[in-house]
């Protein structure tokens, strides 16, 4: 199963997104595990997700996130038109796209 995490600022901003991304893996049959985190606890999780998708507010910590991940996975800023109108569908699939 592939694992995406999302992380925001303090995390609660991602939680719908993470609701309508679910929905949307659902819808397409796909088993996918999306997590939502403040930046400040990625270090937590970057270990065991395929992709971390950063919310655009907090993209001027991209370098701070890179350094977790050793380029072991993906790290992308979310589209700030998908993310303020909370299109899980497309930003899921952009993920899938890019985990590929």
């Amino acid at each position: 199963m592939r694992k995406i995490l999302l992380v925001c600022s303090a995390g609660m901003s991602t939680s719908l997104l993470v609701t309508k991304m679910r929905e949307a893996a659902r819808e397409k049959g796909i088993e996918v595990g999306i997590d939502a985190l403040p930046v400040a606890e990625a270090s937590t999780a970057v270990d065991n997700v395929d992709i971390v998708l950063m919310g655009p507010q907090v993209r001027f910590q991209k370098a701070t996130v890179e350094k977790l991940v050793k380029g072991r996975i993906p790290i992308e800023v979310m589209d700030m038109r998908l993310y303020g109108t909370m299109n899980g569908k497309a930003i899921l699939e952009d993920a899938l796209q890019k985990m590929n």
